[in-house]
């Protein structure tokens, strides 16, 4: 079963001239698979993770979400799909520092509105305990280190038990230490839980230890193995 589908996706960008960034790019990702995309600084790979994330919508092509088309649905259909079947992990954490760890962790599912409150924080406490962060629920984010606020990042991606998780660079801010903790914890999500990843990165050792990797070039998908 396709859990993402991208067809013929071509993207331009309009200044004082019209240039091509995604050139005809096309592939399927199943499900519980941990594919990598990589690729030189500006080969596209973070504008296409944008419209495979439904977050950029000005783009020619078809893109498909677990069977569904979905390139031409209103803005406040794909808000809610993405909240419901896509969790984001990105360079920074973006965590709110205000709120608690366990507090950030609830944010999307409280957003989404599926579950009472008291469900959700036995959801994200659950989350968190994936990631050995329990003991850490009622600190404040600005008192974690930076893996640890990147672990509470991906427990927070979860909580909704989305479809697919993508992520931007996930371990592009983290030492070695905490890139492979990352990285590890990744790859259990894939092998134990089954979960469908997609994840741009640099480090061509986090690549080669995923399913599958896209390379880009140009904006052009030159291999997908």
């Amino acid at each position: 079963m396709s859990v993402l589908e991208a067809k013929h996706i071509d993207k331009f960008f309009v200044n004082a001239t019209t240039t091509q960034v995604l050139n005809q790019v096309s592939f399927q990702i199943k499900r519980g698979e941990f594919v990598s995309i990589v690729g030189k600084s500006g080969c596209g790979k973070s504008t296409l993770l944008y419209i495979l994330s439904t977050m950029d919508t000005d783009y020619n092509g078809e893109l498909l979400l677990d069977g569904e088309l979905i390139t031409g649905k209103s803005a406040e259909y794909l808000s809610r799909l993405r909240n419901e079947k896509i969790g984001f992990v990105f360079q920074f954490h973006y965590l709110l520092h205000e709120f608690s760890t366990l507090e950030n962790v609830m944010i999307p599912a409280l957003k989404l509105g599926k579950y009472s409150r008291e469900e959700i924080e036995h959801r994200a406490m659950e989350k968190l305990r994936i990631f050995d962060m329990q003991d850490h629920a009622l600190k404040k984010a600005n008192q974690l280190s930076g893996g640890q606020k990147q672990r509470v990042a991906i427990a927070r991606a979860l909580i909704n038990d989305p479809l697919l998780i993508m992520g931007d660079e996930p371990t592009g801010n983290l030492d070695k230490k905490n890139s492979d903790i990352v990285y590890a914890k990744f790859k259990e999500l894939a092998k134990e839980f089954g979960q469908t990843m997609l994840i741009v990165t640099h480090d061509p050792e986090f690549a080669a230890g995923t399913d599958r990797t896209i390379e880009m070039e140009d904006g052009r998908v030159i291999s997908f193995q």
